[in-house]
């Protein structure tokens, strides 16, 4: 083989299209197509990679990216699966108050058809019901055709249902106040048992005929903000013995226990007071005469 450098223009051709360079050219021609045929470089290299993947590191770009993609999958996975659940649970509650307690502002709100509602709207104490939505304006609403469907979401605190028809227009908004769930979350059915054995009413128990001779004092506003469902006393059989009164204040109501005889059966009804308007009944109680504006709200 000569190693020099060719010195003149018939030692380059000679070179150049000599047979050894023919040879050499139809070699990587041959190599050259037969990878575009048969592709057997990548084969080769994809089975090395294959081989030796257990062995090298989590690394890289591609690695990263795919990390993130199953992070972000499986938390995904994990949010679907909370809003299923509660939106599940909000779906079979029973109560307005319920339905607040599992919505949130990563579930998001739930629809109900007009039926659900009207049965929920029943079960609430008339009071508050008429405070949420006046019953013949439901009736209307309700006979009407255009009501289609009903959606509940957390407003803060508070909860917003929106009355929709087919094109998610609103017919009507209704505002639950954190108040009224409060007091819906604590309706209580009878107690069997004597207001001795509850510790809230300790030293704060009065006689039935005094407790009803201090309302009567009261102004009639005050005395509606103490006994807003006078009728769930009213269903109960039975005489109120004695009444207790908590010492307790929780989202601006406190706690009033109605202790029934019948025969031989003892239970308590419990119901929900503003708290100013207790504050008067109290002071009417112990016999302390305080101007009423006091105690406005």
């Amino acid at each position: 083989m000569e190693w020099f450098e060719p010195r003149n223009f018939k030692e380059w051709r000679n070179r150049t299209f000599g047979l050894r360079a023919f040879l050499l050219t139809l070699l990587f021609a041959g190599l050259f197509f037969s990878e575009l045929r048969f592709d057997w470089v990548e084969r080769a290299l994809g089975d090395y990679l294959v081989k030796t993947n257990a062995a090298r590191p989590e690394s890289g770009t591609i690695w990263d990216i795919g990390h993130r993609k199953l992070t972000a999958e499986k938390t995904l996975e994990k949010i679907i699966t909370a809003r299923m659940s509660s939106r599940r649970e909000a779906q079979d509650a029973a109560t307005l108050a319920q339905i607040a307690e599992n919505i949130s502002d990563t579930t998001g709100g739930v629809m109900f058809s007009p039926d659900h509602f009207k049965s929920l709207y029943l079960r609430m104490p008339p009071a508050i019901a008429h405070e949420i939505f006046d019953p013949l304006e439901l009736l209307r609403v309700f006979n009407d055709k255009r009501w289609d469907r009903t959606y509940f979401e957390k407003t803060g605190p508070d909860l917003t249902v929106y009355l929709l028809d087919r094109e998610n227009r609103v017919l009507h908004q209704l505002e639950v106040s954190s108040d009224l769930l409060y007091q819906l979350n604590q309706q209580e059915v009878a107690r069997t048992g004597t207001l001795d054995t509850l510790v809230k009413f300790e030293n704060r128990s009065y006689p039935a005929d005094r407790f009803f001779a201090a309302l009567e004092d009261l102004p009639e506003e005050a005395r509606r903000n103490i006994l807003p469902q006078p009728e769930v006393l009213l269903k109960t059989p039975g005489r109120i013995s004695r009444v207790g009164i908590s010492d307790e204040v929780a989202a601006g109501f406190v706690e009033l226990g109605f202790e029934f005889e019948s025969g031989d059966q003892r239970s308590i009804i419990f119901l929900q007071g503003r708290d100013w308007a207790v504050w008067m009944l109290r002071a009417g109680l112990a016999g302390k005469d305080l101007p009423v504006d006091r105690f406005n709200p």
